[in-house]
């Protein structure tokens, strides 16, 4: 863990559990791309910085998940370096106790409020900044996330972040997290008719071709819309719904599994919903979900 693989001239990544990419500059000034989960990331990705010889010039966040920006705030301490997000992203980057409250849809209690689900907050400025460094090319890769984007290294890397899991993740997790159904579908449409001399997603083995592993999470994700289905045969409120996908998939439910899988599978309801797959009624004071006849 935490070791550093060359995969261009260039550019390299930090093998962790959501991989960091690095870009470097003819200087010796790097870019990062992704910043680990939290200070102690940080201070293990410093420690390769520091045995290369390389001076950090700027973190690209690719979204506003706490554990591709935890390490944000350790290195703009520690460095000065500036730190760029894609829209939505960049605006919790800033206000991190936006992602706990916006997966719970509330004020997001204790057991919500941890480095897994809050980054600390780090100064961060949009991508269409003019100090956002030439030569990379920003690829927005919604529905994961808000505004989620990957982004191209000079020398031709694409990094992916998390619009793709490998298929043990896939099938550790079971519903991965999703925020918009359909534009994450849209996404893996898009990655399919990429070309780059390397493809980095952040939970899955770099690869040449991208398109097995689009093709294994677009399944997966139908799946999961087919089981929704499914279970609304019958009217049910979401609680009720959200316990049979649980006990489908062999989940525990915690605070933490209760707000991502909740989340997602309002995702996917509402994405049902909006494409006349299921209907809503409303009874006895209960939101009922069921499948459109």
């Amino acid at each position: 863990m935490y070791e550093l693989t060359q995969v261009a001239n260039n550019t390299y990544y930090v093998n962790c559990p959501a991989k960091i990419g690095i870009y470097r500059c003819e200087d010796n000034g790097v870019y990062l791309i992704d910043s680990g989960n939290d200070k102690d990331a940080g201070r293990r990705v410093r420690k390769i910085l520091d045995t290369q010889g390389w001076t950090l010039k700027a973190i690209l966040n690719t979204h506003s998940n706490a554990d591709h920006i935890g390490g944000n705030k350790y290195f703009q301490q520690n460095t000065g370096c500036k730190i760029f997000a894609p829209g939505i992203e960049a605006d919790i980057t800033r206000h991190p106790i936006l992602e706990p409250a916006f997966l719970f849809g509330g004020y997001p209690c204790k057991p919500l409020r941890h480095k897994f689900l809050m980054a600390q907050e780090s100064d961060c400025a949009d991508v269409s900044s003019p100090d956002f460094p030439e030569g990379f090319e920003v690829i927005p890769l919604r529905g994961h996330f808000f505004d989620m984007a990957g982004y191209r290294t000079p020398d031709n890397v694409v990094f992916l972040t998390d619009c793709v899991s490998s298929a043990m993740t896939l099938e550790k997790y079971q519903v991965g997290f999703i925020y918009d159904v359909q534009a994450y579908l849209d996404t893996l449409d898009k990655i399919e008719t990429l070309e780059a001399e390397i493809f980095v997603p952040a939970h899955a083995d770099a690869c040449k071709d991208i398109r097995e592993l689009a093709e294994i999470n677009r399944k997966k994700v139908l799946e999961i819309a087919d089981k929704l289905i499914c279970i609304c045969k019958e009217p049910a409120n979401f609680e009720s719904i959200l316990q049979r996908v649980f006990s489908d998939y062999g989940l525990v439910m915690n605070f933490e599994q209760y707000a991502l899988v909740g989340s997602t599978v309002r995702s996917y309801l509402s994405w049902l919903y909006d494409s006349g797959k299921v209907t809503v009624s409303f009874e006895d004071n209960l939101m009922l979900w069921k499948t459109a006849e």
